[in-house]
């Protein structure tokens, strides 16, 4: 398994607007792309000088299931996100290879 982390900063005078955004309309367009079997949203802990940050965290089965999501449907959906907030957030993707899981 693989996991897509998505770490994002925002101005504060987004930061509900594009949480609403992320829980209805970008985090179930990328599930129904089918290539990710889960996905979280967790809020990052730490000194912010006038932004709130956000982990988004995609699970992919396979490497060849992140691989597909990038080339055929990432530039689509991140292209979305940066026309509705253009200005108003800062992003780093990383990219973390499971190793065990624990339930």
């Amino acid at each position: 398994m693989v996991v897509y982390n998505v770490t994002i900063s925002l101005d504060v005078s987004v930061a509900e607007d594009w949480l609403t955004w992320m829980r209805e309309t970008h985090i179930p367009d990328v599930m129904a792309t089918g290539h990710f079997r889960d996905s979280k949203i967790c809020r990052v802990h730490g000194e912010e000088e006038g932004g709130v940050t956000y982990a988004i965290m995609y699970t992919a089965i396979s490497q060849e299931d992140l691989d597909t999501y990038q080339e055929k449907h990432s530039p689509r959906l991140q292209q979305e996100h940066t026309e509705k907030f253009q200005g108003k957030f800062a992003s780093f993707r990383t990219l973390l290879s499971v190793l065990q899981e624990f339930k």
